[in-house]
């Protein structure tokens, strides 16, 4: 077991409120979502409001939806992100956000385990990741970095 934990936080542009028709099956399917990651294997924490939703619009543009989590291992996100039901999910993602472009949507960075990200802090490492590309504090899946207590091994 690890001294590290892994954080992530995504982010999206919906194509519209959530309340409006064309994102209905979007707005149920969250609380889906959020009951599957807090059962899946490895899952630690997720950032969630009052409600227990863990989707949390961007207070300057409520278009802007953010989620924040912590895992155990990238092992267990890779696992819950892509080989369970939210695959489904995400591969629906062009019916209900807009394309991010070239900007990245998803960062990853470790943290002691114990510890909790900010939604503040997500958006600063993925700002980073964003700037100068993938490094060990702000990472993606397809250039991993090793938590640091690994990093300092011989």
């Amino acid at each position: 077991m690890t001294s590290f934990h892994l954080a992530q936080m995504n982010t999206a542009r919906l194509r519209a409120p959530l309340e409006d028709p064309s994102m209905i099956e979007f707005a149920e399917g969250v609380a889906v979502m959020n009951a599957l990651a807090d059962r899946s294997p490895g899952f630690v924490w997720r950032l969630a409001d009052e409600t227990g939703d863990g989707t949390i619009a961007a207070p300057a543009d409520p278009s802007r939806i953010f989620t924040l989590s912590v895992w155990e291992t990238p092992e267990h996100l890779r696992a819950y992100a892509y080989q369970s039901q939210h695959l489904e999910y995400l591969r629906r993602r062009r019916d209900w956000f807009l394309p991010n472009g070239h900007q990245a949507a998803l960062v990853l960075w470790w943290l002691p385990a114990g510890q909790l990200p900010t939604l503040r802090q997500g958006i600063s490492r993925l700002g980073r990741l964003q700037a100068a590309g993938p490094a060990p504090d702000a990472f993606t899946f397809r250039e991993m970095f090793p938590a640091p207590e690994l990093a300092h091994r011989d």
